[in-house]
Parts: structure tokens; sequence; C-alpha cells
């Protein structure tokens, strides 16, 4: 599968003006993301897993990557006329790959991550100090993106400029950070800036805070909705994890909270004490709820990390855990007839999660 990269990307050098007909364009469109979904089923080895999927019918396979990092893995799909497709793989039902969820502690959006003796990864996808992300998703990003990146260069080199970020569930998460890494890789000469990137995130949980979230919004700002889309079925539960918890300082700094405490000291001794009490049964809680998120969810799930990846050290955490919503979104809103399809079902707890629920609610778009 390797040794048919080079002559693909050849062949789509070779498209000439047919290619710029075909460039990629702003905004969602419903047959663009019914088409990339059926690419994204392909990630998993079981054709069972994609049953009532129909296969791709503008792209083809052309590179799959080795098993890396938290059992991530990505394939390149190309449609022959100068476009081609990253396809992130989602979870899996590895133990491992679990892990990579539930390693949940965030990390600055601007680091390094040791991987091993030999590779230290250094990220900046965003600016802003206070942004932040996801360890497991940002680990699982850069155990990828370095191939990621090479091969787009390779495409590059020979004609295609178009490339469409794409992942379903953890998927889409790593889409998010990875196209943040390639934009931020743009701007520093890294890769070439006429490189059009496209993202779509389905079925992806958070990301990151806040200031990620602006800052990835940022990036993908375009006409008709941009360039990054943020696709999600309303009876999913998986886009609305991680949990979050947001404390007094994950507010910008300019905040009528800053003060708080100065001006509570002001008041007559009645209501002082009354309003102190109110500010710390209000603050203390959240603050040791974070506490407590990225101790076990930072701290020891990188005990369990080490243990398949040896040498890794993530970076100092930062002490925020206010996941948000990232990307332009686009909700796909189940009917009554998709409920009777699609039933909830406590024993079936991704029975609105898998492809083929997705794919008959895109299919209903108008």
């Amino acid at each position: 599968m390797k040794c048919m990269l080079p002559l693909v990307c050849c062949l789509l050098a070779l498209t000439g003006p047919a290619t710029l007909a075909q460039r990629l364009q702003p905004g969602f469109d419903k047959a663009e993301y019914i088409e990339l979904l059926r690419v994204s089923s392909r990630q998993a080895g079981d054709s069972v897993f994609y049953a009532g999927v129909a296969a791709p019918k503008q792209f083809r396979r052309v590179y799959r990557s080795p098993v890396v990092g938290l059992d991530n893995r990505w394939d390149l799909w190309s449609n022959g006329r100068g476009t081609v497709v990253v396809s992130l793989r989602g979870t899996t039902q590895n133990n491992t790959s679990w892990l990579e969820n539930f390693y949940a502690a965030m990390l600055p959006a601007k680091g390094e991550l040791r991987l091993s003796k030999e590779r230290t990864f250094r990220y900046e996808l965003a600016q802003h100090p206070q942004a932040a992300v996801h360890a497991g998703w940002l680990l699982g990003m850069a155990s990828l993106a370095d191939d990621i990146a090479s091969k787009i260069d390779s495409c590059y080199r020979r004609g295609t400029q178009d490339v469409v970020v794409l992942g379903h569930s953890q998927g889409g998460a790593i889409a998010y950070l990875l196209t943040s890494h390639l934009r931020n890789l743009q701007s520093r000469g890294e890769l070439p800036a006429d490189v059009r990137l496209k993202t779509y995130c389905s079925a992806a949980p958070k990301p990151g805070n806040l200031h990620y979230a602006y800052e990835y919004e940022a990036q993908t700002y375009g006409p008709n909705g941009g360039w990054g889309f943020n696709v999600v079925n309303a009876a999913d539960w998986v886009p609305e994890t991680p949990i979050s918890i947001q404390t007094l300082t994950d507010f910008n700094p300019t905040n009528p909270f800053v003060g708080a405490r100065g001006i509570i000291r002001k008041q007559s001794l009645p209501k002082r004490l009354a309003l102190g009490y109110v500010y710390r049964q209000l603050d203390k809680p959240t603050r040791k709820a974070q506490r407590n998120y990225q101790r076990y969810l930072g701290t020891f799930a990188s005990r369990e990390v080490r243990k398949t990846l040896p040498e890794y050290q993530p970076g100092t955490y930062y002490a925020s855990n206010n996941y948000v919503r990232t990307g332009r979104p686009v909700v796909l809103q189940p009917t009554a007839e998709y409920h009777r399809r699609f039933p909830d079902d406590p024993k079936r707890i991704f029975a609105h999660h898998l492809f083929l629920p997705y794919l008959y609610l895109a299919e209903r778009l108008p």
C-alpha cells in the first residue's frame, strides 16, 4: 500500500486544469460529509462495524499508517482529482485506546511532549497562555503528526493542494488538534501556505478549553461557515464529554470575580460573614473537583500510559478542565422516525454514536 502513494500523487499532478475546478470550497457540504462518513467507516477492520454503510464512491485508500501511540492509526485517501483525505481512527476495543480517552487532564496548548529518548514533539496549537487541550488526544495526535505532515508535503510536491482532515469519535477529537498543528506548521513555513485545509470532526468529544476553542474557530473562520465543522447527533452522549469543570481561574483576567474578596472585606461584619460563606461554597467545590480530575485523570492515568510508552513524559498539567464544544456546529436533529429506528437502550450505549445513525440523519439534511 505504501508504494502506491508516489504513483497516486503523480496522477494527481497530471490532472492540470481539471483540478482547479474541483478545489475544496468553504462551508458545510452535505454530500461531501456523507462521502467522508463512508471513508471514515473504513477505518474499522471488522466489516460488521460498518454494516449498512456503503463504500466510498469518489475516494480510494492509498496509504495506511502503522499503529502507534495509544493504538492510533490514520489512512490517506485520494479522489484522483486533486483532493486527499487524512482519515483518523477513532476509539478501538483495545484498552490502550480507551486509556487515551480517560487520560483527560489538560496540557497547555503550547509546549512539548517527550515521546521517547530520541523524540520530543514540540507543538503550538494556540497562542493564548490560558489555552489548553486534552492530554490523551494530544499524545495521539503527536504520535501521528510527523507521518501525516510528511505525506501531505509529498503529495503537495506532486501537485496536490487540497487536504481534508477527518475523524469520527476519538478521531474527531484528534482532528481538531491536528488541524491546529498543521496550520501552525504553515505559519512557520514548515508546510506550504497554499495547502488548503478543511476539517470535519464527526461525533467528536470536546478537545480543549474555551481559549483553545476561540483560536481554533478563528483559524478555521471563513465564508459560508468556514473551514472547520463539528457534526453532532443531538442524541449522542459522546460529544458531551469530557466532563467540564469551570473555576473562577478559567475566566479572562478582567472579570468581576478577581476583586470579589476585597469587595467582601469592605462590607459590614454581618454581610462580610454571609457573603464570605457564600463565596467559599461556590468557589471551593469546583477547585476541589478540578484538582481531583487532574490527579486521577492526569497523574494516575499517565502512569498507565507509561506502561505502553515507557519513555513518555508530559509537560506540566494546566490547572483547568473547562472543556467546551469547539468548531462550527452542524447539528443532526433526531426525529420521531429516527427514534423508532434507533431507540434509546441502556444496554447499547453507542446506539446513537456509530456511523449508521449519523449517516441516516445526514442523508435527511435539507
